[in-house]
């Protein structure tokens, strides 16, 4: 079988492509091939749940077809990209996988996302389409996407989910049943895709600027899904609800919505992950797994401890994932919560550890599990790339048959991050139990974890210098309760000029820079420490921002 390749991506080697198959990690298998063997299954059985939206399993599968025909009818064809930036809901759903079946890819934007980080992925991915929502929080993002459209040459198309502006497409109309499109499943059968072309593009975290385009096939994703869903034990009992921003590989596919729906579970869907609204949920639709970053967890850790609530009497799993959870939130999730810790450490460019459901739990609330496929390469390795012995903690390099060969478009990321023989480094330190399981100890890389949302300090200090008066600027993470890590700015500026927060914050939402990005703390110095080869000292900013806190909270 011949190796399909896309301009722009990292194919992977040929040998390793055929060992892969050989041992049947690869099924050569679209991965709208799988909801399809689920609906012809299942037909009756509910799929997908969004408030008062309930789709059976022949439902969404007519609604799929039905949409990957009408988005070929637009004009788009295989390998055409559509930027796709919704919040969690039915609509998301039945986009991605009408995508899968044409052929088409989506770009997984975050609905956090704004102009600045919605141009740079649209040109670098040359999208021909966006679907938005109309409007999120007042946020209008018809009206950005019609800015973008005005000002990206290959930007044809706007699918717009709500009330919709007369020139663009309303995205419900292309998600409707197909009584329009009477055999459109045969006619997409005979045009599949490659099972080695590209189905999606993630986003990544990464340290340098802005984030990068992760490809990931339709063999890699399958089997990215299909491990992880054995690690979860997923079922067609399994009920799952999904808050977390659904375009997260976490929640997508680990085992999350894909995961589920290729089992002939329930995904129900909900846009927030807000306790009262996610445990009411749980209750009515029986949910028995469900996802979170580990501030969610907190959260409902709190919750459930100030309410005393009845409601997660179904939930039997909880994973976390995203940052480090602190064991002393893990110790508490089981007794508060009544659902099993699964601590999931992973990332879009492939690799994904867990705990097991039947680990022992010192295993659970201590380690970030190990990985989900016995093919999964792992080495821990120090400053010189020499392996380290269990026990000593070190930078993570994996291989391995759903981990990536390169990012899209990215040569100069790509020789930074991985190795000429295809081991990839996240710039994670973790350490390496003897049994197996790994624990995160941090990163090497300049990058601040808000939550799960991962925020190149680089990026942010580029934007900074923006600012005329700033002379020098360091962006670093500062300790948080709730999220893990906050961003932190700290500045120089010329003399007799000031600076102020509100100052900064305001630029950058005038840049146009998603929020989650913008800075919440600032100190300003008269100069700011430095290395012995000159370089900003971030190790001693980081220090010296923990002591600051630490003296607030022990003045108040």
């Amino acid at each position: 079988m011949t190796t399909h390749t896309s301009e722009g991506t990292v194919p992977w080697p040929a040998d390793l492509a055929a060992r892969f198959r050989r041992e049947g990690y690869w099924d050569d298998r679209p991965l709208g091939a799988y909801l399809l063997d689920t609906a012809d299954r299942l037909p009756d059985k509910s799929a997908v749940v969004d408030g008062d939206v309930r789709l059976s399993y022949a439902e969404l599968a007519d609604r799929v077809d039905a949409a990957a025909e009408r988005l070929l009818q637009l004009g788009l064809k295989a390998d055409d990209r559509i930027m796709v930036q919704l919040p969690n809901g039915w609509q998301f759903t039945v986009l991605t996988l009408a995508c899968f079946r044409a052929g088409i890819i989506p770009v997984m934007a975050l609905p956090a996302h704004r102009r600045y980080e919605l141009s740079f992925l649209t040109e670098l991915s040359e999208s021909r389409a966006i679907a938005v929502p109309d409007v999120i929080k007042d946020f209008d993002h018809q009206a950005l996407a019609e800015g973008l459209a005005s000002t990206i040459p290959s930007l044809e198309h706007i699918l717009v989910s709500g009330a919709v502006n007369p020139a663009n497409t309303r995205l419900e109309d292309i998600l409707a049943p197909g009584a329009d499109v009477p055999g459109a499943r045969a006619r997409l059968d005979a045009a599949a895709p490659a099972a080695d072309s590209p189905a999606l593009f993630l986003l990544s975290g990464g340290t340098t600027g802005l984030p990068k385009l992760i490809v990931r096939t339709h063999n890699d994703y399958a089997y990215n899904i299909k491990a992880t869903s054995a690690a979860t034990a997923v079922t067609e009992d399994t009920v799952y609800l999904g808050t977390l921003p659904a375009s997260h590989n976490f929640p997508l596919a680990c085992p999350g919505i894909l995961g589920i729906l290729f089992a002939g579970g329930r995904a129900v869907m909900l846009p927030s992950p807000e306790p009262r609204k996610a445990f009411a949920t749980i209750e009515r639709e029986r949910v028995t797994l469900s996802t979170a970053v580990p501030a969610v967890a907190q959260r409902w850790v709190e919750y459930q401890q100030e309410t005393g609530s009845d409601q997660l009497a179904s939930l039997e799993v909880l994973q976390v994932g995203g940052s480090r959870l602190p064991d002393e939130i893990a110790q508490k999730v089981k007794p508060v919560l009544g659902a099993t810790l699964q601590q999931v450490f992973g990332m879009a460019e492939g690799l994904i550890n867990t705990t097991r459901l039947d680990d022992p739990e010192e295993v659970i609330c201590t380690t970030q599990g190990r990985p989900v496929s016995e093919a999964d390469e792992v080495r821990i390795v120090d400053e010189a790339g020499e392996d380290l012995p269990d026990g000593i903690p070190g930078s993570i390099l994996t291989r391995g048959p759903y981990t990536p060969r390169g990012y899209y478009r990215a040569p100069e990321a790509n020789a930074r991050a991985f190795t000429p023989d295809g081991w990839y480094a996240s710039g994670d330190i973790v350490e390496r139990r003897p049994d197996g399981n790994l624990i995160v100890k941090g990163r090497d890389k300049d990058m601040i974890n808000r939550g799960g949302e991962k925020i190149s300090a680089e990026e942010i200090e580029s934007l900074i210098y923006r600012i005329e008066d700033v002379t020098m600027a360091a962006a670093v993470s500062m300790p948080d309760p709730m999220l893990g890590e906050r961003l932190c700015l700290y500045i120089t500026v010329k003399p007799g000029r000031d600076v102020t927060l509100e100052q900064i914050q305001e630029m950058l939402r005038e840049t146009g820079v998603a929020a989650f990005k913008i800075p919440e703390h600032l100190v300003v110095l008269d100069e700011l420490p430095t290395t012995k080869v000159g370089k900003i000292n971030k190790k001693d900013l980081r220090a010296d921002i923990a002591e600051r806190l630490a003296a607030d909270i022990q003045a108040h």
